[in-house]
């Protein structure tokens, strides 16, 4: 038996809810040209940490690897339709910031449509500076319900650009920085064949699903053996 995850204390119901009566009805304004959804969050790229690869074989193999924790910050706002991507990115840090410079420049690139931005409920974004901000530019913020990722899909974007990253050693960090851009840059361009299938009109909820806790899931597992 194959187990997915949930985070313990999302709440699948109103997960449900907000999909229902928020978030769909959005994506078909979108896909209509009413108006202009986007989907924002940060993506941490750590240099050698996670990004190497796969071989499979008989014998244990070991690939080289960056010694260091350089890490690549990435705020970026996925626009629903067009998959096309604007970015802010740092070696620090994410803050309100940034968020609000990333704001500015969706607020320029799609002016003359209402803007809707989905994201999280992480603090340096729900703070006054940003929401005192995004009144000023006429950008609508639509906080997805806590511990709720999976209705955010630039989270499936990130996990497109970390499964391209895994192709090849990176030495130099420039590099390994302009990889990550290209393959953003590629979104709407390159990858949209893919980056279609990723981001569509599905939405993974659970209201509807099998939801066990470990000690459940380890009751399975030791039916199973002693089967």
């Amino acid at each position: 038996m194959k187990c997915g995850s949930l985070p313990a204390k999302a709440d699948p119901e109103e997960q449900c809810a907000f999909y229902c009566d928020i978030l769909k009805p959005l994506m078909d304004q979108a896909k209509e040209g009413t108006l202009t959804l986007l989907f924002m969050d940060a993506s941490h790229f750590v240099m050698g940490c996670d990004f190497l690869g796969y071989i499979y074989g008989t014998t244990r193999r070991f690939i080289k690897t960056y010694s260091g924790r350089k890490r690549y910050n990435v705020l970026g706002a996925l626009n629903y339709v067009s998959k096309k991507v604007l970015t802010v990115a740092n070696e620090s840090y994410i803050t309100a910031s940034e968020v609000c410079e990333l704001m500015k420049k969706v607020a320029i690139e799609y002016f003359g449509k209402p803007i809707f931005i989905i994201l999280d409920n992480a603090k340096y974004q729900k703070c006054t500076i940003v929401t005192e901000l995004a009144k000023q530019l006429s950008v609508h913020l639509v906080f997805i319900p806590p511990y709720s990722p999976n209705l955010n899909f630039i989270e499936r974007l990130w996990k497109h650009v970390k499964n391209k990253l895994r192709t090849k050693y990176y030495d130099v960090f420039e590099d390994f920085q302009n990889k990550i851009d290209s393959i953003i840059t590629d979104t709407d361009k390159n990858d949209i064949t893919v980056v279609n299938r990723l981001i569509g009109e599905k939405v993974q909820l659970f209201n509807k699903l099998r939801i066990d806790c470990y000690e459940t899931v380890h009751e399975l597992k030791v039916e199973k053996k002693a089967a």
